[in-house]
């Protein structure tokens, strides 16, 4: 500042003082003046959480979109993003953009599906790079995204001929297995989802205080080791037991193949084999009881009358998770077999028969029923003297 221009604004008070408010338009341009602020560049903030994934020879990005630019103000309008892909972990020249940009909002979900050139979806798997750019309305950008990797290569072959079949203890699928010449050498991974839809708004109890189970997932992935064909046993098989009987499931399968690069696991997974249908209907009986024994007993019956005889009867309990009770069968010599016990469930696992004559013999028989009312086979029967008094 010049020694003129401090003289002026030194003298600045005595004439505000005498000029009044008109006078104060003499301050401007009175001590240091700020330094110009730079235009924003509206550069979009770099993506940081980009995933890929591959499914077949088709690669599937995902990633959010920032909300605010590199000056923290919020962005305007759609963002265009390329992306490129290359063989090793770093941008630079070696990546190749993968196609035109694609545009989304502040804040909505990007996504970009490729299907991978003939080159990169053949041979041994080896890592492959993407990145994601965003650009402003001059075509700057604020960097690369994160890295996301997944295998280029030859994608494992597809599940071919997958079938379920509903058995008492799940489901049970099979699918036919690799040539012996290119023996399974992949996990198969099974893709579960529910379709029928469950109208219960929270667990309640049962009779017995319990909470019933909690709804199960509409859609659930099942990883199981991979198998070779075995002669006679009908190929390639699992066993999902977590299914729940009154529900109608479809599954779909896949071969995956794991590789470790620099210290972690990628997954190579081939294509989705056609889906299989399948209604969980519980048509299945409880297990037959075991452990049968018979004893005849003879006991007082009181005012001076004759002794009661009796044979009582106990069995292993079945463990069945929808037991309903028992039924006791009983006849005499190769006689037609009579129910003996009352026409609901018996529900303790024994029985108090005093409906027998001395010196006969009885064989007796139990069954197991469901909550269903599907009844198992009777046991192995077991026979039983009533001595003469």
């Amino acid at each position: 500042m010049s020694s003129i221009h401090r003289m002026q604004c030194a003298a600045l008070p005595v004439a505000l003082a005498a000029a009044g408010l008109a006078a104060s338009l003499l301050l401007v341009g009175c001590g240091t003046p700020a330094a110009p602020q730079p235009p924003s560049l509206k550069l979009p903030v770099p993506v940081t959480d980009l995933a890929a994934s591959r499914m077949g020879n088709q690669v599937t990005l995902h990633w959010t979109m920032p909300k605010k630019n590199t000056d923290k103000l919020l962005l305007k309008g759609n963002a265009p993003a390329s992306v490129c892909r290359n063989t090793s972990g770093a941008t630079g020249s070696n990546c190749i953009a993968t196609g035109s940009e694609v545009q989304f909002a502040p804040g909505a979900d990007g996504f970009f599906i490729e299907t991978l050139p003939a080159e990169l979806a053949a041979g041994a798997p080896r890592p492959l790079s993407y990145f994601v750019e965003l650009r402003n309305g001059n075509g700057r950008t604020a960097g690369p995204s994160n890295v996301a990797v997944v295998l280029a290569g030859e994608a494992p072959a597809p599940v071919a001929n997958l079938s379920a079949e509903v058995r008492k203890t799940g489901v049970v699928l099979r699918w036919t297995p690799l040539q012996a010449a290119a023996q399974e050498s992949s996990a198969i991974r099974l893709h579960r989802k529910l379709l029928t839809t469950s109208t219960a708004k929270a667990p309640r109890q049962n009779e017995q205080g319990l909470l019933a189970p909690s709804p199960a997932p509409v859609e659930q992935n099942l990883l199981v080791d991979s198998c070779a064909p075995v002669a006679g046993k009908g190929g390639c098989r699992a066993l999902d037991s977590s299914i729940r009987f009154g529900q109608v499931y479809e599954y779909r399968a896949q071969r995956v193949a794991r590789v470790t690069v620099e210290g972690k696991t990628l997954e190579l997974a081939g294509e989705l084999s056609a889906p299989v249908r399948v209604e969980a209907l519980d048509i299945f009986p409880p297990a037959v009881p075991t452990g049968l024994a018979a004893v005849a007993t003879t006991g007082e019956n009181g005012a001076g009358n004759a002794p009661q005889t009796a044979i009582d009867l106990s069995w292993q309990p079945v463990t069945d998770a929808d037991l309903a009770g028992y039924a006791v069968y009983r006849r005499e010599g190769d006689g037609v077999w009579q129910r003996i016990s009352p026409a609901g469930p018996l529900v303790p696992p024994a029985f108090h028969d005093t409906q027998v004559q001395p010196g006969h013999i009885y064989r007796y028989a139990v069954s197991s029923i469901d909550q269903g009312g599907h009844e198992s086979a009777r046991s192995v029967e077991t026979e039983e003297p009533v001595p003469n008094p």
